[in-house]
């Protein structure tokens, strides 16, 4: 398929994402107006009924994210750079995530582009939105309909990209041991604060931390601060988000972690739907957020140049390699690779 045509479909995705994020789809049905906007309707509440960590919002600000990814001029220049020129067509297996919506939709546009044919495996979390999303594709892109098919087990494939937990990423790396492969482990994200942080950039941060509820990689789950720090600024700024308790799992783990802590006599500062706790360690768990305090910004570095393998993203505006700006963690370009591991070069760089 020549460049042009990707381009042009990729394009025509992004404007139907910015179509799907009309409040029609996430408020009581009754504005759709035919037969194709209720399929779409319905889709959506399934979604939401098959994983109850997805909310209208949270499915309504990935299709936005989608919509603003898409744009002609953003799909140029993420695909224009590659030559697909004299690609080896293979068998892409796609094993996919569902800890937030439509998480492995990149790898599936990327194998599409590379002129794979791919075998997805959804997650049972997140069917309903890849196979909406699929069907929609296909109706697009008839070029691309055959080279789509979606899978309960994978068989005969050439390559792998699979995203899981560290256990899981063991079991592919055993299994499909004699293909070329991506396997994405847990990874998480941080930010690193300064004194002269804006309240609208702790403020934005809330869209790092809770966007999600805390559940993707690109989720803030540890903060470093610069030793003195007034802990009150940071829940000053995050209480915008104070109606998160509201949602009952979050509310749930939120209950349990602090409970867990408190019988361990174990020192919290709490603000009734934030528990923030001093650990060294990078993964807080869901309603919870880890801090330390740090001396200075080249010890710091150093520090988090031994964890890399573990760090998605870095939100400051310290001068961190690729730092992201505060507010920014949730909305990558098509050109921020997980891991780092440019998906495309690795796809069209495949040798026998």
């Amino acid at each position: 398929m020549e460049l042009e045509r990707k381009i042009e479909i990729l394009t025509k995705l992004g404007s139907l994402f910015d179509e799907l994020s009309d409040n029609k789809y996430f408020e009581d049905g009754l504005s759709v107006q035919n037969e194709k906007e209720k399929e779409r309707f319905e889709r959506i509440q399934m979604a939401q009924k098959q994983n109850s960590w997805f909310t209208n919002g949270s499915i309504q600000k990935v299709f936005e994210a989608w919509a603003n990814s898409l744009k002609r001029d953003k799909v140029e220049a993420w695909i224009s750079k590659y030559s697909f020129q004299g690609t080896t067509e293979r068998k892409l297996g796609l094993i996919l995530a569902g800890n937030i919506p439509l998480v492995g939709l990149h790898d599936i546009l990327s194998g599409l582009v590379c002129d794979h044919w791919l075998h997805i495996k959804p997650s049972t979390k997140d069917s309903q939105l890849v196979n909406l999303v699929i069907e929609e594709l296909k109706e697009i892109s008839s070029e691309w309909t055959s080279r789509i098919k979606l899978v309960d087990k994978l068989n005969g494939i050439d390559v792998l990209i699979a995203t899981g937990s560290n256990n899981s990423a063991r079991y592919f790396e055993y299994y499909f041991r004699d293909i070329h492969k991506i396997i994405r482990k847990n990874r998480t994200s941080i930010a690193v604060l300064s004194e002269d942080n804006s309240e609208e950039e702790l403020k934005a941060l809330g869209e790092d931390i809770f966007t999600h509820f805390g559940l993707g990689c690109r989720n803030v789950t540890k903060l470093y601060l610069p030793k003195g720090f007034d802990l009150d600024r940071v829940f000053g700024a995050l209480f915008h988000y104070q109606d998160i308790v509201n949602h009952n799992k979050y509310a749930n783990n939120y209950d349990y972690n602090k409970a867990v802590y408190l019988m361990n006599k174990i020192e919290l500062i709490e603000n009734g739907f934030l528990l923030l706790k001093e650990d060294e360690a990078l993964h807080s768990p869901i309603g919870v957020l880890f801090y330390e305090f740090y001396e200075d910004l080249d010890t710091l570095k150093k520090h988090l140049k031994q964890k890399e393998e573990e760090i998605q993203a870095i939100v400051s505006k310290e001068n961190f390699e690729k730092a992201i700006p505060f507010g920014k963690a949730q909305k990558p370009e098509l050109w921020d690779y997980a891991d780092g591991v440019d998906t495309i070069e690795f796809l069209l760089g495949l040798k026998e």
